[in-house]
């Protein structure tokens, strides 16, 4: 059985789709560890501020299997199937980690890369696995985050 952390977010209806996206995570997944939301700034684009937050699991699926059910209940929550990447969405739900495992394919990237650039990403990540240490860098997700804020300190995020 793996460990997975999801990234979830949402600047559309985001409390309304918060909360339906974490009723379903729950639903397909089973009980869930719930980081602290954030409210950040949107990235890359103009638009309403994010709701962010991570959450983990375990799972017997694959990794690849879960990217897809994440895939499925963002379109089950409203999103386009031709959203962009930097843009407005219902609901965001990106598989950060899947145990210790290093998967580099024309589908999926894990660890996933928003993980080392978004303190969005990382600081929930940090509140439910500070001292995980990233199977790539070989620090803890702690470092990692100290690291980012010492030299983006304008990522610096705030809880809701």
């Amino acid at each position: 059985m793996a460990h997975c952390y999801v990234s979830v977010g949402s600047n559309i209806d985001k409390a309304k789709n918060i909360e339906a996206g974490l009723n379903s995570l729950r639903e397909t997944f089973g009980e869930l560890s719930i980081s602290p939301i954030y409210e950040t700034v949107a990235v890359g684009f103009d638009g309403d501020d994010f709701y962010n937050l991570v959450v983990s699991f375990e799972s017997n699926l694959t990794a690849h299997d879960i990217a897809k059910k994440l895939r499925e209940l963002e379109f089950l929550h409203g999103r386009s199937s031709n959203s962009q990447k930097f843009s407005s969405r219902s609901l965001d739900l990106d598989l950060l980690l899947y145990g210790e495992e290093i998967i580099d394919d024309d589908i999926l990237k894990l660890p996933r890369p928003d993980i080392e650039r978004y303190a969005f990403v990382l600081q929930p990540l940090v509140d439910l696995a500070p001292d995980l240490i990233h199977p790539v860098q070989q620090k803890t997700y702690r470092e990692m985050l100290e690291s980012l804020l010492m030299h983006s300190p304008e990522q610096k995020i705030g809880m809701l």
